[in-house]
């Protein structure tokens, strides 16, 4: 049952799953998805005590409609049906009454393939156009009013955790939105606790490539709700962010890669941070827990020592 290549057509496979492309290029690509979520997951210990059948655990996967969820959704299915997520999984999709929002195409998507899943209404958008300034960014207020109902849920559903969609790319749009405007090193963690400490927040797509998953729902057809609350608006600071790594992976393909496995890499040492490193005490000679001399130059800096010595 592990062999992509050969469960298309058993008849066990979730209907979600049965309409997947063929193609060898599409079955890497799910392959990829699949690895890349279940090192996700184990590397943050997102299972927990999944393991003993008397704890097993129940996630609530927000879904909105868009190619990150739906992707998170299909993943998380097909890792269950694969015997190597021990969870049960609710599906819900928060309707926040924005205008002309396409209501039917969800609750249809979850009744064709078999999805437990809830459907829940709120009308937030009146609040937020209400206390929010059209020419302002929507996303913050927005944000936090969506969390604060699926939390709600999510008690009131029994589940351990609310499962969101963020990839690669949203974690690297953070830490240089934190970088650039919040003058603080942070990102979105992959598994964090909510404030009220009853609750995880979990991101199992933190190592996926947003192409991959863009390529993923293309393949799998996934009937994509634009969201017109926030993507209507002109200039926000997350979209420059965003156009940026672009440009950076165009000119420099992998580079994203990179810099994702640099937020592993941390070296408190070598920041300026002195809540996180004891700077006042460190001494010559004395025992610590100093990392040194950087391991290696970077190439920019042997590039240039070559230069120099060369012009010599």
């Amino acid at each position: 049952m592990n062999d992509i290549a050969a469960d298309q057509n058993d008849i066990d496979v979730p209907l979600l799953l049965r309409g997947a492309p063929s193609s060898v290029e599409f079955k890497k690509l799910r392959k990829r998805l699949l690895r890349q979520t279940r090192e996700a997951i184990s590397d943050f210990g997102m299972l927990g005590d999944a393991a003993e059948p008397a704890k097993k655990p129940k996630w609530l996967v927000c879904l909105s409609g868009g190619k990150d969820s739906y992707t998170l959704l299909a993943v998380l299915i097909e890792l269950k049906w694969r015997g190597l997520l021990p969870v049960d999984l609710i599906a819900c999709n928060l309707d926040q009454a924005q205008p002309g929002f396409p209501a039917h195409i969800l609750p249809a998507f979850f009744e064709q393939n078999g999805i437990e899943h809830l459907i829940v209404r709120e009308d937030t958008y009146s609040i937020v156009t209400d206390k929010i300034p059209a020419h302002k960014t929507y996303c913050s207020l927005c944000s936090r009013l969506r969390r604060g109902i699926l939390y709600r849920i999510a008690r009131e559903q029994g589940c351990e955790a609310v499962v969101l969609g963020h990839h690669r790319e949203d974690i690297l749009e953070t830490f240089f939105m934190n970088l650039f405007h919040g003058g603080r090193l942070a990102s979105m963690p992959p598994k964090l606790i909510n404030d009220e400490g009853d609750l995880l927040v979990l991101r199992p797509l933190a190592y996926a490539a947003e192409t991959d998953i863009a390529k993923f729902a293309v393949g799998m057809n996934f009937p994509i709700i634009p969201c017109n609350l926030c993507g209507s608006q002109d200039g926000l600071q997350r979209e420059e962010v965003k156009q940026m790594l672009q440009t950076w992976e165009k000119e420099t393909p992998g580079r994203l890669g990179v810099m994702a496995r640099a937020l592993a890499h941390t070296r408190p040492s070598h920041l300026l941070d002195r809540t996180l490193y004891d700077f006042v005490n460190l001494r010559p000679g004395a025992a610590s827990n100093s990392e040194g001399e950087a391991e290696a130059p970077c190439g920019a800096s042997l590039a240039m020592t070559a230069n120099l010595f060369a012009a010599e």
